[in-house]
């Protein structure tokens, strides 16, 4: 006897009929709630044609969706392995059920012999690992909804505000944001009747879904019920039926209860937040093969079509912007990595993608939905958008709001002053062009004006030119390109700010006027490569210049510094073990994936709890360095705590910026301790001097 399992068991045409209606009833009314979506996605704008292949499509399902990449990167201790066999789970039953309905209605009928005992062991244990999955979501949802998940635990004041009146609920001031009258805390996982529902849904479905198998097994029993091992125990718990009749009877109410519930969750999908499943399908396929780095750029002959610079209202964002949205798993792992929302201010990214969502229901202005205050505290770290499950893009969609309140001129402060700055003097620091030579003085710097012969421009920056801390990394990288003989020339009083402060605080076409400006001199001394000691010029070079009319090879010196020791040219740093703790920088390892670079340059380096790709923000990005803040919601200062406690007494940086705003943390968070801290470029540069 071959084994094999007979479809529709004891069932005859009308009641296969009933069941046909009902699922295509279901699936139907689901298409139909999902095609209203859909019609809100197509007011938004369309991709540019050719954006994405076929083949990145599929890529980007198998590792993103199939593969779960980003889950499986998650820091979560128990939230990954939970939606891992939930999701693995439940695919595995789906793409069972898919297999089984295929055999059905096909000619050649493949569910037989080896073929099927193997799909019934692993459709069995797979079941198994779902309904454990489901009991893992629920326990723990119930766990996180009686206290605020933190995940960074703050310490001492670097968290002050932010655990202020902690209590059961978690922080009660310092994270409550204000949308339509509702109030929300800072916790970024939140649940709702609906959630426990949804997961009531599924277990449900689960467990009947066993308990069918198990009566089938009473009803007619086969020599290869052994398969089925959960089902066959629960076979066996149900003990010996008397008379086919009742039996039959029995079977069939139970597969009729777990095929309305099957009907029911097809209907219900759309209003409950497992939607994901094929929203996220959509969202991770068509994603941009954009640069995380990279910012849309606005044309003025899109300014003169639309009459707004930037997006007011939900429909100013891209179809697929809009998708992803819908895409969104409400997770919170977005707003556990924000660096504002760590140290209790109200930007919560969820929240931003969430009240997006609705301005997009009601035609509302984004701003109304999102307050204006969240949206200027962002860094622009893209801490969320590295930890999106499902690919959202938040820091494009905060930054786009952005453009149209500048536009309206409603950025005022410090903030605007740096733009007035940068609009006159090419400066972010609004220092005159003649003092960004003051630090080649008595160093024999080449100037490309002069007609220097080089293979590498050095690009200064304005932190680099200005700020006396950076002004001694630039100085060491000069020195160590020296010593390594490369040639190299710099800019001088030609150089201009990249335009990055400005188009990340929301000033596009400031961005765009300095764009052009330092592509002229490109253009003049024909420039090919460049290194530059900010990892925020170097973005903007590498990612954003080509656009403007440039491309070039784009390097930060920490991969020259690598390249040329790799080479023997240079000697790696080898600083006493346990005296130098690492940062990385946001826009160097998150934004542009580096972080192999600054450790080839020295040994011993101290890694703190955030490392890499996790790193936490100095909160500087963003236009951010040049807003005012308390101190106590620093995100430096909670940075500047995890670097202190590796116990090292020097940290290194590579970035001007992170130098800056790293200096008045430590200084904040342990005045009395005097932390040494120094560009990796000085450390290459002194093991380089004393050989």
């Amino acid at each position: 006897m071959t084994p094999t399992r007979q479809e529709f068991l004891y069932f005859s045409l009308p009641e296969k009929l009933l069941f046909y209606f009902l699922i295509l009833s279901s699936v139907t009314y689901m298409i139909w709630q999902f095609r209203d979506r859909v019609m809100l996605w197509k007011k938004g704008r369309p991709l540019a044609s050719g954006s994405q292949s076929p083949r990145k499509w599929i890529g980007n399902v198998l590792v993103y969706v199939l593969g779960q990449k980003k889950v499986r990167s998650s820091r979560r201790k128990s939230g990954a392995p939970m939606h891992l066999a939930i999701f693995y789970g439940f695919m595995t039953l789906l793409l069972a059920t898919t297999l089984l309905g295929v055999n059905t209605y096909s000619p050649i009928k493949f569910h037989k012999g080896v073929y099927f005992l193997a799909y019934e062991q692993i459709s069995d244990w797979m079941g198994l690992v779902f309904v454990i999955g489901v009991c893992w979501a629920w326990i723990r949802r119930y766990s996180l909804s009686r206290r605020a998940l933190s995940p960074l635990p703050p310490a001492g004041e670097v968290g002050e505000l932010a655990n202020r009146e902690r209590g059961p609920s978690g922080p009660k001031m310092p994270g409550v944001h204000l949308t339509e009258g509702r109030q929300k805390t800072s916790n970024p996982i939140t649940t709702t009747p609906n959630d426990y529902w949804t997961l009531a849904l599924l277990l449900v479905l689960g467990v009947t879904g066993f308990w069918l198998e198990a009566t089938r097994i009473s009803v007619d029993p086969k020599p290869w019920d052994w398969t089925d091992p959960v089902g066959g125990a629960l076979a066996h718990l149900q003990g010996d039926w008397s008379g086919l009749e009742s039996k039959v009877l029995i079977y069939k109410s139970i597969w009729w209860f777990h095929a309305v519930l099957v009907g029911l969750f097809f209907a219900a999908i759309p209003k409950m937040r497992i939607r994901h499943i094929l929203m996220a399908v959509g969202s991770v396929a068509g994603k941009p093969e954009e640069p995380m780095g990279r910012l849309r750029t606005i044309s003025m002959e899109e300014v003169e079509q639309t009459e707004k610079v930037g997006a007011s209202v939900a429909d100013d964002f891209s179809r697929w912007h809009l998708m992803s949205l819908d895409a969104c798993m409400e997770c919170g792992r977005c707003t556990e990595v924000c660096p504002a929302w760590g140290v209790g201010k109200v930007l919560n990214p969820k929240y931003v993608v969430q009240d997006l969502k609705q301005a997009l229901k009601e035609g509302a202005p984004a701003a109304e939905k999102i307050s204006e205050e969240a949206l200027w505290q962002c860094t622009t770290c893209n801490a969320c958008v590295e930890a999106c499950p499902v690919l959202i893009r938040h820091v494009d969609i905060i930054v786009d709001v952005r453009r149209n309140l500048v536009s309206e001129g409603k950025l005022t402060g410090p903030a605007a002053t740096m733009l007035r700055q940068t609009a006159s003097t090419s400066s972010a620091w609004g220092t005159p062009a003649s003092s960004r030579e003051d630090w080649m003085k008595g160093l024999d710097i080449p100037l490309c004006r002069d007609g220097a012969r080089f293979d590498y421009l050095f690009w200064v920056g304005c932190a680099g030119a200005t700020d006396p801390g950076a002004v001694k990394t630039t100085k060491a990288v000069a020195e160590l390109l020296k010593k390594a003989g490369v040639s190299f020339a710099c800019l001088g009083s030609e150089e201009a700010c990249t335009g990055d402060p400005a188009r990340r605080a929301g000033e596009e076409f400031l961005f765009q006027e300095k764009a052009a400006q330092n592509v002229s001199v490109f253009d003049r001394y024909d420039v090919k490569k460049v290194v530059t000691a900010c990892p925020h010029c170097f973005n903007t070079l590498k990612n954003e210049y080509g656009e403007q009319g440039r491309q070039m090879e784009v390097f930060h010196h920490t991969q020259l510094l690598e390249e040329l020791i790799g080479k023997g040219v240079l000697l790696e740093a080898k600083p006493q073990r346990g005296k130098v703790a690492l940062h990385d920088p946001c826009y160097l390892t998150r934004i542009n994936d580096e972080a192999t670079a600054p450790r080839a340059l020295a040994e011993n380096l101290l890694e703190p709890v955030h490392a890499g790709k996790k790193t936490l923000c100095c909160g500087a990005g963003g236009g951010r360095m040049w807003m005012e803040e308390p101190p106590t919601q620093r995100p430096g200062n909670r940075r500047a705590k995890e670097l202190i406690d590796t116990g090292a007494d020097t940290v290194a940086v590579a970035c001007p910026f992170c130098r800056i705003m790293l200096g008045d943390s430590l200084k904040h968070v342990e005045p009395e301790q005097e932390i040494n801290l120094v560009d990796l470029a000085e450390l290459v540069l002194a093991a380089n001097q004393a050989k």
